[in-house]
């Protein structure tokens, strides 16, 4: 009985609708057979469009291949390879990606990261922004609890001489007062 029962096999995947609740593809069983409509299962949190041509692992309920779902896919083409023990990676196929890496580290790498949130709170002993171009914050208000530095001097250093600066005139004009308003 169990020999006329279809197993687990390989395929590659050749279409995805991924407009769908759970995604369904087209795809080619390395025996040639085209499955059409197959739903793609992936774990909760995750989602992804394999690109056309990527493997995968079907699984026919029941033994029947018309009633196959996709268990996991693998595209060679644009895997990140050599991670360490235990280093996670997510990617697309333009090549950006995030990194989990040894040591507690982070790492991305893309043309623009974007964030949406309503607060973002960063809690660092350290933090260094490096633009070769240019920073931009546009905000109505930007606060520091300390120091503001321009790699010249720093706001209080300015605001202490302001405060502190006269005006000295040639002849019987004399010194100027302090200024009436303190920066």
């Amino acid at each position: 009985m169990i020999a006329g029962v279809r197993q687990t096999f390989r395929g590659r995947l050749t279409r995805v609708n991924s407009a769908l609740k759970v995604q369904q593809v087209q795809a080619k069983g390395l025996a040639g057979e085209t499955l059409q409509d197959a739903e793609l299962f992936q774990h909760f949190g995750f989602t992804s469009n394999p690109p056309a041509g990527t493997q995968c692992i079907i699984a026919p309920l029941g033994g029947q291949t018309s009633h196959s779902v996709i268990i996991a896919t693998e595209n060679e083409k644009y895997r990140i390879t050599a991670l360490a023990s235990g280093e996670v990676a997510i990617y697309s196929d333009e090549g950006a990606r995030v990194v989990i890496k040894k040591g507690r580290i982070v790492e991305v790498d893309c043309d623009i990261y974007r964030v949406n949130c309503r607060q973002y709170d960063v809690i660092t002993e350290d933090y260094d922004v490096s633009a070769s171009n240019i920073a931009n914050f546009v905000t109505p208000l930007l606060k520091a609890s300390d120091e503001i530095a321009d790699g010249q001097s720093t706001m209080n250093t300015m605001r202490e001489t302001y405060d502190s600066h006269d005006h000295q005139h040639g002849g019987d004009a004399g010194t100027t007062e302090k200024p009436n308003q303190q920066m």
